[in-house]
């Protein structure tokens, strides 16, 4: 079994694939012997480990030298976060998708929304946009922002209509998962892993529960963003600081 097949049979309705995502080599490793079956990027990681911004700011060329060293050190299938798919058109989706699938990524993320825009692209664009990316052999994890924005008392049963038609259009165009993010609500989530065509995937945060409660709403895969960046930035800012102020080191080692 190839890796792109590999990762696309870890997704699995009510035992939830787990990816705690990462930003470098070195992160990777870290994750990958802790246990993971798969290895994830996250695209604001990726960006402020380099200097940039999320949105695309990140030159595709930097992220994928950083995907490179990323899949050798690991055999675990490697998915990368590609955004927008960093293309205007749909033949620039599908160069960019192929150059990453040629740096050994086994999957990738695709946005229904373009850096830095308000709106999610029409139904029939986005779903062109996920077809140029399948076209490459790539389990794309296509991600859908009907919550962004979007808080609990907005929760209606049309933007749940709203997230299964696009689900529908995208497995249509040879997604293999959809990605519901910035969603918590549980009866909502289970709604949505009823009617949805594809294995759904939920990004994780405090409060929105265990991977068992997850799985057992239908959910197939669980990510954690840029949440293990931030921790690990705040640890780092934290020992700094108690170094600097007094000058001794606040761990042992």
């Amino acid at each position: 079994m190839n890796k792109v097949d590999q990762f696309r049979a870890l997704h699995v309705p009510g035992d939830p694939l787990v990816l705690f995502n990462i930003w470098d080599a070195g992160s990777a490793k870290v994750v990958a012997g802790a246990g993971a079956k798969a290895i994830a990027t996250g695209s604001y990681a990726v960006a402020e480990t380099n200097g940039f911004k999320d949105g695309e700011t990140l030159p595709l060329e930097v992220a994928l030298e950083n995907l490179r060293r990323i899949v050798t050190v690991t055999d675990l299938p490697v998915t990368i976060d590609m955004e927008a798919g960093y293309g205007d058109s749909t033949e620039e989706v599908a160069r960019s998708v192929q150059l990453a699938r040629e740096a050994g990524a086994a999957g990738i993320n695709l946005e229904d929304r373009m850096p830095g825009a308000g709106e999610l692209l029409p139904v029939h664009t986005a779903a062109a946009r996920v077809a140029a990316a399948a076209a490459a052999g790539i389990h794309v994890n296509a991600r859908t922002d009907v919550y962004f924005g979007k808080k609990a008392h907005d929760y209606t049963p049309a933007l749940i209509d709203a997230v299964v038609e696009r689900a529908s259009a995208f497995s249509d165009a040879g997604a293999g998962s959809l990605f519901v993010p910035f969603l918590g609500d549980h009866a909502t989530i289970a709604r949505i892993c009823e009617r949805s065509p594809l294995p759904v995937n939920i990004l994780w945060a405090p409060g929105r529960g265990t991977t068992a409660e997850l799985g057992a709403l239908g959910v197939a895969r669980i990510s954690f963003g840029h949440g293990p960046w931030a921790a690990a930035m705040t640890w780092l800012e934290q020992q700094a600081t108690a170094v600097f102020a007094d000058g001794n080191p606040p761990y042992a080692g």
